[in-house]
């Protein structure tokens, strides 16, 4: 089967077009494909559900008899460790989980003011 010569041009230029657009779509158009979305679907989940548990954590830390030795010591800790300190003392496991969570801890531990004095643990009102 021959093809009018007129047209060879016209499929040519559907064929580079459709090209051009799908670089252009998934480069600059935000275009991604199913797996990608699935991925960043998984990532916003977690991140909010992250940021959701950090009142529990707060709570936690708030209402542990404990409190003043376990912020001393996650005081007391470097910079690297000062998440492990917070998981070691059991705030960030939250109920119902199975164990604690690092993401839940590094949030929680943006969110715990550490350089606020500690109270001396003697109610004087």
């Amino acid at each position: 089967m021959t093809t009018p010569e007129w047209l060879k041009p016209s499929v040519y230029g559907a064929l580079l077009g459709a090209a051009a657009l799908a670089v252009v779509g998934f480069s600059w158009g935000g275009w991604v494909t199913g797996d990608t979305a699935q991925d960043r679907a998984k990532d916003l989940s977690h991140e909010t559900l992250t940021t959701a548990m950090v009142p529990v954590c707060l709570e936690m830390a708030r209402s542990d008899p404990q409190r003043l030795t376990k912020l001393e010591t996650i005081r007391a800790a470097s910079r690297y460790q000062k998440r492990d300190a917070l998981v070691d003392a059991g705030w960030a496991t939250v109920p119902g989980a199975d164990g604690p969570d690092r993401d839940i801890a590094q949030a929680c531990l943006a969110a715990i003011d550490l350089d606020a004095p500690i109270p001396s643990g003697v109610d004087e009102g």
